[in-house]
C-alpha cells in the first residue's frame, strides 16, 4: 500500500455536526525513490468502491500504540472533484474518547494533514520531455492511470518539505531503510506492469 499526504482542508458540514468534509487526493507530483508519481484523476481512473464498502478512517494509519487500527469516524460518502482534479469525501467522527480526541484537534486546526493509503493497478510511464497519453503531464513521471484509496487517515506529521508533499517522515526513513533491498525488485515490478499495459 502506497501512501501520500495532503492539506485536510477541512470544513465543517453543519454547526453541531461531527461531520466533515475533506478533500483526500489531488494530482500534485510526489517524488518517490524512483521519480515523480501522480495520481490520475481523469474519469475511470479512481475506483471509490472499496472506499465506500469497506474503507475507513484511521489516525497516522494504524501505527498509534494506544489507538492502533481502530476507526475514528465513517465514511459517509466519496467522490471525485472533476473540476478540480481530486478526491473529496465527508466523514462523521465516533464519539468514544479517542475519536473525539482526534476530531477536536481537527477543528482547533492543530491537526491538519490527510493521508490516503491506496493501491495502484495500472501504470502510465511518460519519458522526459514527453506528454501523458492524456496530454496533461510532461515526463519524466509515473502516472497511476487505474487506481483505488483504501483509507484515509489523519496524519500528525507534516509532509516533507524537501518534496513538497506526499511523504511523512516515518515513510521517508523507511523507504532509505529498505531503498536497497526494494529497489531491484520494485523495478522488476513496475516493469512487468508496463509491460502489460501495452499488451
Amino acid at each position: 500500500m502506497l501512501q501520500r499526504i495532503f492539506p485536510a482542508q477541512v470544513r465543517a458540514v453543519e454547526d453541531g455536526s461531527r461531520t466533515v468534509e475533506l478533500s483526500f487526493s489531488s494530482e500534485a507530483p510526489v517524488i518517490r525513490w524512483y521519480g515523480a508519481e501522480i495520481l490520475s484523476h481523469d474519469e475511470g481512473a479512481v475506483d471509490l468502491t472499496r472506499l465506500l464498502e469497506v474503507g475507513t478512517v484511521l489516525f497516522n494509519h494504524g501505527r498509534d500504540v494506544r489507538m492502533g487500527k481502530i476507526p475514528i469516524a465513517k465514511i459517509e460518502k466519496a467522490w471525485i472533484d472533476t473540476e478540480q482534479k481530486k478526491c473529496r469525501a465527508q466523514v462523521t467522527f465516533d464519539d468514544d474518547e479517542d475519536s473525539d480526541l482526534i476530531f477536536q484537534k481537527v477543528q482547533k486546526g492543530m491537526l491538519n494533514g490527510i493521508s490516503v493509503g491506496y493501491s495502484v493497478s495500472s501504470w502510465e510511464e511518460v519519458l522526459a520531455g514527453k506528454q501523458s497519453s492524456n496530454g496533461r503531464f510532461t515526463g519524466p513521471a509515473d502516472i497511476a492511470i487505474r487506481w483505488e484509496p483504501l483509507e484515509i487517515s489523519f496524519e500528525p506529521t507534516p509532509a516533507d518539505p524537501a518534496v513538497g508533499v506526499g511523504r511523512s517522515i516515518d515513510e521517508r526513513e523507511q523507504t532509505n531503510n529498505s531503498r536497497g533491498r526494494r529497489q531491484s525488485m520494485n523495478i522488476i515490478e513496475r516493469q512487468l506492469q508496463i509491460n502489460k499495459n501495452f499488451l
